[in-house]
């Protein structure tokens, strides 16, 4: 099936190659459109640019959250489920496709999409898009062109018929998505699903991070965001000990007390990923540290020295069998 008709959009045409069901879609602010996408040069080649399908995951955006190309939502308004459209767009509209197509190539590579333009003003961003390295790209942003878009919709959901991303809330959503999240990890630790309560701590602390970075640090606002999420860190990094990933809680309880130099909390979980990793000394000093600043941990405390000197006496004695055996000449027949 083909028709070729213009959208009451200047400088766009539409192609449906493949009819969809039902009524067109009633796009409002934050509905999820799920779709798949090939990009096309407006050459004699139609040389392909980006296909979604090769990273094998659909495209999803939401409404009114600020995606980078906006005629997308326009193009994608036209369609119905189950529709397979080309879109060829004029220069007018194009003109980002290559910032939004770097983020999206950088997803897929499991890099940053923010990297080298965050904490700054729009101005500044600008001077960071003099390469968006990748050459296709370069190019599209020299000479901005007419594009292809050939769009497979899938669905669209109103905002109330999925779990909406935590990056697609505003601040409101985020600020009651946090014990909702810290709740259901307290709740998978008691079912010892550690690694799923560390995920559960993780999207915590994400969203009050999303909402600190709008605050200027160490104001009120900032710090009673951080009081929020140092317990939720800790829980992390309980999780982290559980799992043995022991250099991971190495790293966030040095970043926590950065801050926080006298969180005996923080100084215990590193202490114990130290001991795990047999840095003895580094064990003991934070282990003293913690006796010193909460002294109703003295007995836990103490406890887990006695357990590391008896390791550290174990391991040098069976390190001292293994070099002796190294050195012994081989014995006759």
């Amino acid at each position: 099936m083909e028709e070729t008709y213009l959208l009451n959009v200047e400088g766009v045409k539409k192609k449906i190659l493949h009819g969809g069901q039902g009524e067109l879609p009633k796009l409002q602010d934050g509905s999820k459109i799920t779709f798949h996408f090939q990009t096309l040069k407006d050459d004699f080649e139609r040389t392909v640019i980006d296909d979604s399908r090769e990273a094998g995951i659909p495209m999803e955006i939401i409404v009114g959250k600020m995606f980078k190309l906006e005629i997308w939502e326009t193009l994608l308004s036209s369609m119905r489920a189950g529709e397979v459209a080309e879109f060829w767009c004029d220069a007018i509209h194009t003109g980002m496709y290559a910032l939004v197509s770097r983020g999206m190539r950088r997803i897929a590579e499991g890099r940053d999409p923010l990297e080298g333009q965050k904490h700054r003003c729009g101005m500044g961003n600008m001077f960071d898009y003099h390469s968006t390295g990748y050459d296709d790209l370069d190019e599209l942003q020299r000479t901005p062109q007419p594009l292809i878009f050939i769009m497979e919709l899938f669905r669209v959901e109103e905002p109330s018929a999925y779990k909406r991303d935590t990056w697609a809330m505003n601040k409101e959503e985020k600020l009651a998505a946090v014990p909702v999240l810290h709740s259901e990890g307290n709740r998978l630790v008691l079912r010892k699903e550690f690694a799923q309560a560390a995920a559960k701590y993780q999207e915590a602390v994400i969203c009050l991070r999303n909402l600190q970075a709008k605050e200027k640090p160490w104001e009120d606002g900032w710090l009673k965001l951080e009081s929020l999420v140092t317990p939720l860190v800790l829980n992390y990094c309980q999780c982290q000990l559980e799992l043995g990933e022991y250099y991971e809680v190495l790293e966030h309880t040095t970043e926590l007390l950065q801050k926080h130099n006298d969180n005996a909390k923080a100084y215990f979980k590193r202490a114990k990923a130290h001991a795990a990793v047999w840095n003895e000394r580094e064990a003991r000093e934070d282990f003293l540290r913690v006796a010193h600043l909460d002294p109703s941990m003295a007995a836990a405390v103490k406890k887990e020295l006695k357990q590391l000197g008896e390791r550290m006496r174990k391991k040098h004695v069976e390190d001292r069998k293994r070099y002796q055996g190294l050195f012994q000449p081989p014995r006759g027949p």
